[in-house]
């Protein structure tokens, strides 16, 4: 029969058209908001969704997964008495690894011996050449660089990152990648007990 295919297909259409004001309905007797809020599209996003909807975006916005990666930032732990102590060393590993070379680093030196101090002076990213491939946060030995999950850097000028935009406390980074940083931690635990237990064998 010709144009069996075309039925076909506006059966389908026709089915998710009448789907999705069907879960609307479902929802609203539930007493649920399947729009604006967390828990509408989290199921709107999932296999269990039916029908067709659009993501009112800015309203709205669809739930990152933890690997997503935009814009690297450099993480900082928060002392006793509140002073910033940044991981990055300066070692410029990230800069090397970086395939479009958007990371360049000004490096601290003690200015009354000349020696290189572990701690960058200044630190650059030019976030409009950044392809987000996430070797700076891989390659790093330090745990001090990280891919943020911040996709909304859209300005009217050039984009370039300064260590002062960058920092953000390792709590943050811990709140967008609790699975990684739990990873991480415990392997830090692991490292720093195995060095103890090294230190108080040659002790004794």
């Amino acid at each position: 029969m010709y144009g069996k295919g075309i039925l076909k297909g506006l059966g389908v259409t026709l089915k998710r058209f009448w789907n999705t004001y069907w879960d609307d309905i479902v929802w609203m007797f539930q007493g649920k908001k399947r729009y604006n809020s967390t828990e509408g599209v989290a199921h709107r996003s999932s296999s269990k969704t039916r029908g067709i909807f659009t993501v009112q975006y800015p309203e709205e916005r669809l739930l990152l997964p933890e690997e997503a990666r935009y814009i690297p930032f450099l993480v900082y732990d928060e002392g006793a008495d509140g002073k910033k102590e940044v991981r990055c060393t300066s070692c410029g590993i990230c800069s090397k690894v970086c395939p479009p070379q958007c990371i360049w680093i000004v490096r601290s030196n003690d200015p009354n011996t000349g020696r290189p101090v572990p701690e960058p002076t200044e630190f650059y990213i030019d976030a409009d050449i950044c392809m987000n491939c996430g070797f700076c946060a891989e390659y790093c030995p330090f745990d001090a660089i990280k891919m943020d999950h911040d996709f909304e850097i859209a300005s009217y000028s050039r984009n370039v990152y300064t260590i002062e935009t960058l920092l953000k406390p390792a709590s943050y980074y811990a709140s967008i990648r609790p699975e990684n940083n739990a990873r991480e931690e415990e392997a830090r635990k692991a490292k720093e007990a195995a060095k103890a237990a090294k230190a108080e064998a040659a002790a004794s």
